[in-house]
């Protein structure tokens, strides 16, 4: 887990080495000084000698200044370190999500990601910070203060030794218990993150039920549980303070008490005493910072822990060692192919399909909520891999393709369409991004979208707002099907993508497609027989399994889940031609 992490620190090794060095060097220095003013006192103020105050003098000064210069170079080289390793480490993460399959990123929610790049990685970069520098430096400060005051007086330094050993086994014993309150608090942070991206991605919900009472009400439920988590974990890390200052004015006294009897026997002199309750606060303010360290680190456990999943998450899709490069066209054929989105499911999604589609075919698929369609569809693209049997596309089976070839032959818009923020003309452009303005035109035309885009004042620069929020559902739906067209694939696949446009529109459209792209293999999802009847065939979805495949008017005649649903919605006088895509 924590070898996970520091791959990532890459190119800033050599400031991570740099960090400790500087830091052993500053607290090399500080040791210097309090020996130096020891005899500065007795050498040279008791005996009189101004000449060897100001030699001493000056060593301090510049011990002073190279200890600065070494502080100020380690804090520059630690900020760089740890910057650059919450750099690398998000970057390291978002690559490795682009690379997840649908069932590996149906394993974290998407609150759940963004805490993992945000919260968690900033917590990983203030641990690591504070390793490089306190985590060196705390130690570094506690042999070499106890060292020193072990050579100037043995008596009186094995105080500190007492008091380290006690006050260590105090703290160690508060912070593990502190830490599990830690690991428990940031999990919460994706129920926290969860509210607020449901809130306001669905705000015009929240506004229209006139439930802003209710999403405050779980906002605030969110937040006060990570409150009481951290509250009863800084319960216990608070008390590091007092009994940091009862140890330190403790040593004090004792130090002061014994030394003055000691420099009344002439065994301690007053320098020596001085530089001995130096060392003292050098101690046990080393002990308070390495003490923080350990709360920090315990704090960054569960972040690392987190950080680390996303980045040992391999994608479940791999490409073969040797895969096809080029989808000859745009035939598919299902061999006893079975699906279920977890291997340890009993009963799986798809069962047993067969079926054979010949390349150009406009196949329509039909069938009630729940039973399969959009799951039927994302074998194809390899969206998902199939537990059982063979998916064969242009002859091949889709393993053995090279997955950015084939997912560029099998165009997809589904059922929850996504615009990014730009231009219109930048959106379509995912199709391609090289496609010409003529190209994108073509597109539109085809899709239905280019009525309604030649009346936006900007045309074809249009701005889209984030998620198309400024754009209809149905001019949405007409504008993904046109990005979608751009790729010039052999199969184009429409998951219930016309559900927006009105009856005329979706006719033009799929009279488009026969005209224009006869050679298209086209899959048709839909819950209306009117987008449906003029396939060459027609599935029929019932709980997984293949109920008909036949034309409309076979389906008809010989299919009674169809010949229902057909009945239901002629009988009704079909659907509205209601231009909902206006």
């Amino acid at each position: 887990m924590l070898r996970t992490i520091l791959k990532e620190v890459k190119e800033f090794k050599r400031a991570s080495i740099a960090t400790p060095i500087y830091m052993i060097l500053e607290v090399l220095m500080e040791m210097i000084i309090p020996f130096l003013m020891a005899s500065i006192i007795d050498q040279g103020v008791n005996a009189g000698n101004i000449h060897h105050i100001y030699k001493v003098g000056s060593l301090m000064i510049v011990a002073a200044l190279l200890g600065l210069l070494a502080g100020m170079a380690g804090g520059r080289y630690g900020a760089k370190a740890s910057a650059g390793l919450a750099r690398n480490l998000r970057e390291a993460m978002f690559n490795n999500i682009q690379t997840f399959s649908f069932a590996n990123i149906d394993r974290f929610s998407t609150a759940g990601l963004v805490t993992r790049l945000t919260t968690d990685v900033t917590n990983i970069q203030n641990a690591y910070q504070m390793s490089l520098r306190m985590s060196m430096r705390a130690p570094a400060s506690i042999i070499c203060a106890m060292t020193m005051a072990f050579l100037i007086n043995r008596r009186l330094a094995s105080i500190y030794l007492c008091a380290v050993i006690i006050l260590g086994v105090i703290l160690f014993c508060l912070i593990r218990h502190a830490t599990k309150y830690f690991q428990m608090a940031f999990p919460k942070y994706d129920e926290l993150n969860a509210s607020v991206q449901e809130n306001v991605s669905g705000i015009r919900v929240v506004k229209a039920y006139v439930r802003e009472g209710e999403e405050t009400t779980k906002f605030q439920k969110a937040s006060e549980n990570i409150y009481k988590i951290f509250v009863r974990a800084e319960k216990n890390v608070i008390l590091n303070a007092p009994l940091m200052q009862t140890t330190v004015y403790t040593c004090i006294l004792l130090i002061s008490w014994l030394g003055a009897k000691m420099i009344v026997s002439n065994s301690l002199t007053t320098g020596e005493l001085m530089s001995l309750l130096a060392y003292c606060m050098n101690i046990l303010m080393s002990l308070m910072m390495l003490s923080m360290v350990f709360v920090m680190l315990s704090m960054s456990v569960a972040s690392v822990r987190r950080v680390a999943e996303v980045l040992n998450e391999t994608s479940t899709l791999e490409n073969p060692e040797h895969p096809v490069m080029e989808v000859p066209n745009g035939a598919i054929e299902f061999k006893h192919v079975d699906f279920a989105y977890f291997k340890d499911s009993e009963t799986p999604v798809l069962k047993n399909i067969n079926l054979s589609i010949k390349s150009g075919e406009t196949i329509g698929i039909l069938g009630a909520t729940g039973s399969a369609k959009t799951s039927l569809v994302n074998l194809i693209s390899r969206l998902y891999d199939v537990t059982n049997g063979e998916l064969i596309v242009g002859g091949h089976n889709v393993k053995d393709y090279d997955m950015e070839v084939l997912r560029n032959q099998v165009s997809v818009v589904l059922q929850n369409n996504v615009l990014f923020s730009g231009t219109i003309l930048e959106n379509l452009r995912w199709g391609d991004k090289d496609a010409s303005e003529e190209e994108c035109i073509r597109a539109c035309k085809l899709a239905c979208a280019d009525e309604f885009i030649q009346r936006f004042p900007d045309g074809y620069n249009t701005y889209i707002e984030q998620g198309g929020s400024n754009v209809s559902g149905g001019q949405k739906q007409r504008l993904c099907i046109a990005r979608a067209l751009l790729k010039k694939p052999k199969i184009l696949i429409l998951d219930d993508s016309t559900s927006a446009v009105d009856t005329a529109t979706d006719a033009n459209i799929r009279r488009a497609f026969r005209e224009e792209i006869p050679n298209t293999t086209k899959i048709i999802i839909s819950q209306r027989i009117s987008s449906l009847q003029d396939a060459d065939r027609i599935i029929v979805l019932n709980e997984g399994c293949i109920d008909g495949f036949a034309s409309h008017e076979e389906l008809v005649e010989t299919n009674e889940i169809y010949r229902e649903i057909y009945e239901s919605q002629t009988q009704g006088g079909g659907d509205f031609d209601e231009k909902a895509g206006e």
